[in-house]
């Protein structure tokens, strides 16, 4: 559980990071570079953020999840019984 919120927050982080750089990319109007700043930090939080769950995932702390799309492909190449 604990691993979902860290998530939910680094998520929630970066479309902070986004939308701050949106803010001063428009009331800076292109001066200045706190929108550069901005959008380094969303960049490298993603890239963090890539990075650990990878590590979660090769430790084994999280599974991926199929999806529906996996469910789909398993029931087509499942062999009818009769």
């Amino acid at each position: 559980m604990a691993i979902k919120i860290l998530i939910i927050v680094f998520l929630l982080t970066i479309v902070y990071s986004l939308g701050s750089a949106l803010f001063f990319l428009v009331n800076d109007h292109g001066e200045g570079d706190r929108t550069v700043r901005r959008l380094t930090w969303r960049i490298a939080l993603s890239l963090f953020l890539l990075l650990l769950l990878w590590l979660f995932s090769y430790l084994g702390w999280i599974e991926p999840n199929r999806g529906p799309i996996g469910l789909q492909l398993q029931e087509q190449s499942a062999p009818a019984e009769e």
